[in-house]
């Protein structure tokens, strides 16, 4: 269990109002994702670290599009 609360940030990109968009946040040896639009009390998911900085920078490199 964390002891402390996560800072979630969207990404430059989101829409002004919200629109659809996904939070990040990491914490130690873990990095979470979840949906904007669910806001806090919304499901998260958590990856190794390491794992999500790989997908991060294999989506930026433009590996799935």
């Amino acid at each position: 269990m964390r002891s402390t609360l996560p800072t979630w940030r969207k990404s430059s990109r989101c829409t002004p109002n919200g629109g659809d968009c996904v939070e990040v946040t990491s914490v130690p040896d873990l990095g979470g994702v979840r949906d904007s639009k669910q806001g806090p009390g919304g499901p998260e998911l958590w990856f190794p670290l390491a794992n999500a900085l790989a997908f991060t920078a294999a989506v930026k490199d433009g590996q799935f599009g």
